[in-house]
């Protein structure tokens, strides 16, 4: 029985799903999504508790909800940590941290475009008309799925633009390796 294994496996995705919803926020408000959506709104008040006194402290600049960004980076940094304390059972020093940090960052976010671009794509086939959860994952990755759907307009009624997007991205997890980075 691996114990540690187990609650390291817990710990690592329970900060991922918070960091996931916090980057949720961030994008909502950058792309000017639809608050008063029931997934939205989810969003607010699962962020709103923390971001609200940290916005007194850190507050946003052109457009950009900088409280949400230093929230995200606070909890990577928080999690690659604790990952590391119960991995090898002490603190990693600052050089490798902060490669583990970018290389963290940047694949929780590929791993949140390749999930709500999945998930959108399963949603699209299934869901016939308007659904407030699709509607909130086409506005969240439209902005990484629009620019291929230009170039790769849909072919006989089906759109292989997100497909080719999940290559993509999966394609730079290998290139950066970054698989298996908590």
């Amino acid at each position: 029985m691996d114990v540690s294994g187990a609650l390291n496996f817990l710990l690592v995705y329970l900060f991922d799903i918070y960091i996931m919803i916090v980057f949720t926020r961030f994008l909502l408000q950058l792309l000017r999504a639809d608050f008063y959506n029931p997934v939205s709104q989810f969003v607010v008040k699962a962020t709103t508790p923390v971001l609200k006194p940290l916005r007194r402290i850190v507050p946003g600049y052109g457009g950009l909800d900088n409280a949400s960004l230093l929230l995200m980076a606070v909890l990577i940094l928080a999690k690659l940590l604790i990952w590391a304390y119960l991995q090898i059972g002490a603190l990693i020093p600052f050089g490798p941290l902060a490669l583990l940090f970018l290389k963290s960052a940047a694949a929780t976010v590929i791993n949140y475009f390749m999930f709500i671009i999945f998930i959108g794509a399963i949603m699209s086939w299934v869901v016939q008309g308007y659904h407030p959860v699709s509607s909130v994952l086409f506005q969240l990755a439209d902005p990484i799925v629009a620019p291929v759907r230009r170039i790769l307009p849909p072919m006989g009624g089906l759109d292989l633009s997100p497909m080719l997007v999940m290559l993509g991205l999966y394609f730079l997890k290998i290139l950066f390796k970054l698989n298996g980075i908590p």
